[in-house]
């Protein structure tokens, strides 16, 4: 069975039922439909004072085509910890339009570790990334508006930096000329889009702890410069009142289920490579409040996703992860030893052995964090027992348990070892969090930690004008915020044809821009873009309804 079909072969539970278990009146649940529903901020806010729960993190080796299962992962292990005995809720990212018709597909989990309502989770959801998208274009018109009319701010319309977003892939959007058509359009200049999940609006949505936060940061957002180049900000048009307002309802975190009908909190869902890759701190804060355990996912690889959940999100709001689990499967351990896509269902163990050092890299990395970290083997039917061995003596060696789970096959079920082996370390507190950088280290000195610590490059360069721009951002008090490095996600150099764990590289950075509302510094590095193009096949080819009314080809 697919995985969409695996989701429709179970009932779910009514919502309310879900509410139940993590103790929500029924008066604080605002439901869409009988199967998802919001949780209104004002019990958010009576639930400060509760005892919190664990957190675990989790994150996985570097992507593959192959796949890794992080959110099937998360997914199972939640279900896994309910078996035990313990209450457990996982917080996961929801899905972006973009990746769902172009390459990857869903972001729901898969096989017998999914959440459900599949189809909806997918496609639209809530209306979330309709509202970020929302607000985001509002603050893009105000500013094309204001310059229009009297241009109070002194704007010099060469130098706006507020672009516009879509959720979706669309590379012929990169670039544009707008304004077009005469002076009853206003004035001609060049500008963009990215992706929704790359919006400013969107780290801002999943920072912030309240709607008087989230207004404040809205304000802070730089939309661009004077003549004399002084930073304008939106507060200075007036927008963040109007922003926060079409933010007001999607702030409230969405409450689903898994398959196994445990509590699941899906909301917000910046990318990792291009954004800092966490779901929602008001979700997070709000699922620890009210569970034993909290399991969270941290985009792509840890070099990239749980990097930015330790030295961003945590730095920010003071969580700490009590564990983290990397993903790992023998398939993308094989890619990265130089096997190709087609052969990786066949044994071959020394090309296993030659991928390791990607998933040894990364659990240094974790550990120098000063967290306790686990290894899970999402086991496929095409691993041999010889395969899952290897892996398992490779990480004995280094001291770490690794885990072979079987929830794709079997939920909850089939990852209880997992969870035994996480609660062992949660409950050891053995967890001190170490950031990679200090505040007070320059932008380009914490670029360059991240670098050389995380990635293992022997220095990140830059030209002449993107020095200058470090420099003008130490010497505009900027300093102090941490650094969101975006590059690509299959490699850890900025080369994705650069697989396991290479040395002798360097990190060409190609842009720094300033994300004064969330409140970092985006250093884009290599080639990433901030706008995805489809594939040559995007996944949108095979989507379809059919004559009895279904979705097909999702996932």
């Amino acid at each position: 069975m697919s995985d969409i079909e695996i989701a429709r072969s179970v009932k779910g539970l009514p919502i309310q039922t879900i509410a139940k278990k993590l103790r929500i009146p029924e008066e604080h649940l605002l439901p869409y439909g009988h199967d998802k529903a919001k949780i209104s901020l004002e019990h958010i806010g009576s639930l400060k004072n509760n005892p919190q729960g664990k957190l675990i993190l989790v994150t996985a080796m570097s992507p593959t085509p192959a796949g890794e299962g992080k959110t099937t992962t998360s997914v199972g292990l939640s279900d896994a910890l309910n078996r035990i005995g313990k209450k457990a809720t996982v917080c996961l990212r929801e899905p972006s339009l973009g990746p769902c018709f172009g390459m990857k597909g869903g972001a729901a989990g898969g096989g017998h570790a999914q959440v459900i309502p599949m189809e909806d989770i997918n496609l639209h959801f809530t209306g979330d990334f309709h509202a970020i998208g929302a607000a985001h274009n509002l603050l893009s018109a105000m500013v094309d508006n204001h310059i229009y009319w009297r241009n109070e701010s002194n704007i010099d319309s060469r130098r706006v930096t507020w672009g516009r977003v879509v959720d979706m892939n669309d590379r012929a959007l990169r670039r544009i000329n707008s304004s077009l058509g005469g002076i009853s359009n206003g004035f001609p200049r060049e500008s963009g889009f990215e992706i929704t999940v790359a919006s400013e609006v969107m780290a801002i949505f999943c920072l912030s702890e309240s709607l008087q936060e989230l207004t404040q940061r809205l304000g802070s957002i730089i939309i661009g410069y004077t003549r004399e180049r002084k930073p304008v900000y939106a507060r200075d048009i007036k927008a963040q009142g109007a922003m926060a307002t079409l933010l007001k309802d999607a702030f409230m975190p969405n409450l689903v289920q898994t398959l196994e009908g445990n509590p699941a909190m899906i909301h917000g869902g910046p990318f990792a490579n291009i954004a800092h890759g966490c779901n929602s701190v008001v979700a997070t804060r709000a699922a620890l409040a009210m569970s034993d355990y909290v399991i969270t996912e941290a985009g792509f690889g840890a070099d990239l996703g749980a990097e930015k959940f330790l030295n961003i999100k945590c730095r920010k709001t003071g969580l700490r992860p009590d564990a983290t689990v990397i993903v790992a499967t023998v398939r993308a351990l094989k890619y990265h030893g130089g096997v190709s896509r087609d052969h990786l269902q066949q044994e071959n163990v020394s090309a296993l052995e030659l991928g390791l050092p990607n998933l040894r890299r990364h659990i240094r990395n974790l550990s120098q964090f000063g967290l306790p970290v686990t290894v899970a083997i999402n086991r496929f039917l095409s691993d041999t027992d010889a395969e899952v061995a290897a892996v398992q003596t490779y990480c004995e060696e280094m001291g770490i348990a690794a885990e072979v789970c079987s929830h794709w096959a079997k939920g909850g079920a089939g990852a209880e070892s997992l969870a035994q082996e996480v609660v062992r370390l949660a409950e050891s507190n053995s967890a001190h969090l170490i950031p990679t950088y200090a505040d007070d280290a320059t932008p380009w000195e914490k670029a360059q930690t991240i670098a050389r610590r995380i990635y293992g490059a022997d220095d990140i360069i830059a030209d002449k004008k993107i020095r200058g721009q470090f420099r003008a951002l130490l010497d505009d008090g900027y300093g102090e915020l941490p650094v969101c490095m975006a590059k690509t996600q299959y490699s850890f150099s900025t080369d994705p044809a650069l697989l396991g764990a290479p040395t002798n590289f360097v990190v060409p950075i190609r842009e720094v821009k300033l994300s004064s509302g969330a409140g970092f510094i985006v250093v884009i590095c290599g080639d990433i873009m901030t706008m995805p193009g489809l594939p040559r096949l995007p996944a949108a080819n095979a989507i379809h309804i059919d004559s009895e009314g279904l979705i097909q080809g999702l996932f």
